[in-house]
């Protein structure tokens, strides 16, 4: 709601003034002639900026688990018969995500003025939400499913979170190899290397062609560093800013599809997307050209977000999705038959559901298999530096003792 300041003539005659909450100006004034007769002036309040000394610690962020808990207990108390306004205000005050908390606070005052939640949430939400979110509870506000709705968000969501879960788990080692490899990496350059270049120059020997490559090497990060990491932070710059534009943001995403290894598990998390995101669509009750449009913006890599984009407008024009989807060429070959079955036989959920556990599993098999090879090059990396390193300087002091 926005609260407006209104200045008004009572019915007693008197000129009055105060604050009034409503969805819009005309709700404001209509909430206003209650108790006057004439309005006489009416301006919004501007909310004011929160500061960052006063700004609350955690907001501005949603929780995905915390998202999910809430999906889940709408279901449940939705399920038990409780009216929507005392469902939304029973679990803001269970809720401690303190950015949601407020969401549903404000959504319970919307619902109990007679405003829907679909309208509410997405005002109050803003791009808080998935895409999918409002739209699910639309569907269901619109069907009388509201909780069918919420249970198969529930689903939906908590697939995904347990997804990240898991690869945030096997990253966390190889990561942590990986800077402490760099800590190393740099402690040896910056520190041992240049006390042993200093012994060897002071020697005068001529040195090994490995030793002299180290002592290059190390030469160049010490008066050199800093523009080197210049340079690097350039180039994510600029491919930051030619990922802003439309074109590079296309150019960028077709290379993702393109790099080895990466390239296959971003197709396969576009079709499980895809298929997981549909099928919750349809489940929740809506037209499928309408559960197409919202499936796009769900799609992380934007070339097939685009193209899948573009499969609602041949839908309009009276085309199957299985024929769209093949005319797209963006999505695997057995999503699009197995779509085009499921669309035949009139069991497009269950279809797709079949589909979306098919592709959650084979997306979860190639993460794992990309991890497990991201571990061992991660030691021969370091094995290979750290022995360069090593063998560098014990045969050039074994040189400088033979001659000695």
């Amino acid at each position: 709601m926005v609260t407006y300041k209104y200045t008004a003539i009572s019915k007693g005659g008197t000129k009055v003034s105060g604050v009034i909450e409503g969805f819009n100006e005309l709700d404001a004034v209509d909430r206003i002639k209650e108790s006057c007769d004439v309005v006489l002036k009416l301006t919004p309040v501007k909310e004011k900026k929160v500061g960052f000394l006063n700004m609350e610690i955690g907001s501005g962020k949603l929780n995905s688990k915390a998202f999910t808990v809430m999906c889940s207990q709408f279901a449940i108390i939705l399920k038990a018969g409780l009216p929507i306004a005392r469902a939304v205000q029973l679990i803001a005050d269970k809720t401690t995500n303190k950015p949601l908390k407020k969401i549903l606070q404000q959504v319970g005052s919307d619902v109990e003025a007679g405003r829907t939640m679909a309208a509410s949430f997405q005002e109050r939400g803003g791009k808080l939400f998935p895409p999918t979110f409002v739209e699910t509870i639309r569907a269901g506000e619109e069907s009388g499913n509201l909780d069918k709705s919420f249970d198969s968000m529930y689903k939906h969501y908590d697939k995904q979170v347990k997804m990240k879960g898991k690869v945030k788990s096997a990253l966390s080692y190889p990561i942590f190899v990986l800077i402490i490899a760099v800590v190393v990496v740099a402690v040896l350059m910056g520190r041992v290397v240049p006390t042993f270049t200093a012994i060897f120059e002071s020697y005068g020997s001529d040195l090994p062609l490995i030793t002299k490559i180290l002592i290059a090497i190390s030469n160049f990060f010490k008066d050199y560093s800093l523009v080197f990491f210049g340079v690097i932070a350039l180039i994510f710059v600029g491919i930051k800013l030619y990922g802003n534009t439309e074109n590079g943001r296309m150019n960028l995403a077709k290379l993702a599809l393109k790099i080895p290894v990466l390239g296959n598990i971003s197709e396969l998390n576009a079709a499980s997307q895809f298929a997981n995101s549909m099928a919750a669509m349809l489940g929740a009750g809506l037209p499928m050209t309408r559960a197409v449009n919202i499936t796009s913006k769900v799609i992380d890599n934007y070339y097939i977000s685009t193209e899948v984009g573009k499969i609602s407008g041949r839908l309009e024009e009276g085309r199957s999705l299985g024929d769209s989807m093949r005319e797209a060429g963006c999505l695997p070959d057995i999503l699009t038959d197995m779509t085009a079955v499921g669309e035949q036989s009139g069991e497009m959920e269950e279809t797709l559901n079949t589909v979306a556990a098919y592709y959650d599993a084979e997306l979860e098999m190639a993460i794992t298999s990309a991890l497990n090879k991201l571990e061992p090059a991660t030691l021969v990396f370091i094995a290979v530096v750290a022995g360069f390193i090593v063998l560098a300087i014990y045969i050039a002091m074994f040189q400088m003792y033979s001659v000695m």
